[in-house]
């Protein structure tokens, strides 16, 4: 890792050899207008993030990088970038403390990520071996025949450089966002999901637990960012954790995670449905009402029955995640999340076999794509998930498609060990020869 990064440090400080100036345009655009001080940990650490990413930045490098600029400018001084407080607010609902102008919090942030850059550059201090965990994630998405892609998905496997964990357990954290009405719930939860999440005093010992205030905490702080800016759209969300020998599981609504083991499908979740039976008990029970509709539907309106965000129609749509926990016996090949525009054409069953014909078929699927290839994809695994959304879309798919795939064992391992089942099938039918 430290060639890789000496190498980046080296170009990034040529692109960047002082601090950005004052009124100069900033390199890559903040996700708000104003943001909390709560909110500032995420959406400052998703645009060093991006930022970074565009340019190559070794991941490892990249978390840890993010991480120094955000201690620095959360030891500094913001309040030069108060918003001064909105005399017509209503009186009535709950307000901010605190309000950040983003784009200046933004430019010192990114003017902190540059000072550390420089002096790493200078003094490159120890970095942390990459974790052998997680070599591989293969992501793919594409907007398909809908007007506008609503879907985000992340994929950390630097968790714990990102955070500061230094317990020596592996952690990697994946998860897919699946919006309605606009993509502003789904952004949201991308940015601050995982932040949360690793502030739960619970996630080392009860990882389940932590899950679940986690998107409690989230779907609240986006309810402040909805009220003041007028936001009404929504999102599901599947998101995993690997976190030394467990995989913990958490989700709202009909995103999806599966485990493939030993070239077997196997169910982690149920995805919450409005039709689904519990699911239906709850909704009546509070006083709301299940419709078809083209589909089954809240109260007339989400076809979703728990998300994020859907404030109009809380708590009928619940922001209440599920949670499942499976401890790995290290025979797992890979996680698969996705959203409802995988699944509501693809079945879990099918998925072990798409996936072995598409690590046996080199070169890229038909039908594009939205996302490229990430740096922590490696042949034959790289493609998989383009594959399985060409397949999705194939099959009649009309949604915006997600599909994101970790790899628990090489791509290679998974090909050579159907390669010796398929050997040891065909002798068993000819024992004669």
């Amino acid at each position: 890792m430290e060639e890789k990064a000496r190498s980046f440090l080296g170009k990034f400080v040529e692109e960047f050899p002082a601090a950005l100036e004052q009124g100069s345009p900033l390199p890559v655009n903040p996700l708000s207008r104003r943001v909390s001080l709560e909110e500032l940990r995420g959406e400052s650490l998703e645009l060093g993030q991006r930022l970074l990413a565009a340019r190559d930045a070794p991941a490892g490098l990249s978390a840890l990088l993010c991480r120094a600029a955000l201690s620095e400018l959360l030891q500094s001084d913001l309040s030069p970038f108060h918003c001064p407080q909105e005399a017509e607010a209503n009186q009535d609902e709950e307000q901010e403390a605190v309000l950040l102008q983003s784009e200046p919090v933004q430019r010192l942030f990114l003017n902190k990520l540059i000072k550390v850059a420089l002096a790493w550059h200078e003094n490159l201090p120890e970095l942390p071996a990459a974790s052998p965990r997680f070599p591989r994630c293969s992501v793919h998405a594409i907007k398909n025949t809908r007007r506008k892609m609503e879907d985000k998905h992340v994929a950390l496997a630097e968790f714990n450089q990102l955070f500061g964990f230094q317990d020596g357990v592996d952690r990697g954290y994946y998860a897919v966002f699946d919006g309605h009405g606009g993509v502003d719930a789904a952004t949201y939860s991308a940015a601050h999901l995982h932040v949360a999440l690793s502030q739960q005093e619970a996630l080392q010992s009860d990882p389940a637990a932590a899950f679940k205030a986690a998107f409690k905490r989230t779907d609240d702080m986006f309810r402040g960012k909805a009220r003041r800016e007028r936001l009404r759209s929504g999102s599901t969300g599947v998101a995993a954790l690997l976190q030394g020998q467990d995989l913990t599981v958490a989700w709202l609504g009909d995103s999806q995670a599966m485990l493939v083991r030993r070239g077997q499908a196997v169910a982690l979740m149920d995805p919450h449905k409005p039709d689904r039976e519990d699911e239906k008990q709850r909704i009546e029970d509070l006083g709301g009402c299940i419709t078809f509709m083209g589909c089954w539907r809240v109260n007339g309106t989400y076809a979703v029955s728990r998300a994020i965000g859907d404030f109009d129609q809380k708590p009928y749509v619940s922001g209440d995640a599920d949670c499942s926990t499976t401890r790995l016996a290290g025979d797992e090949d890979y996680v698969l999340l996705a959203c409802d525009g995988f699944f509501d054409t693809v079945k879990p069953s099918e998925v072990p076999r798409l996936v072995l014909e598409a690590l046996r078929q080199p070169g890229d699927p038909e039908g594009g794509g939205d996302a490229p290839a990430g740096p922590s994809e490696d042949a034959p695994g790289q493609r998989v998930a383009q594959k399985l959304v060409a397949h999705a879309k194939a099959a009649g798919s009309n949604d915006n498609i997600t599909v994101m795939l970790v790899f628990l064992r090489p791509p290679q391992q998974l090909l050579a060990a159907d390669a010796a089942a398929e050997t040891a099938e065909d002798s068993q039918e000819s024992p004669g020869q």
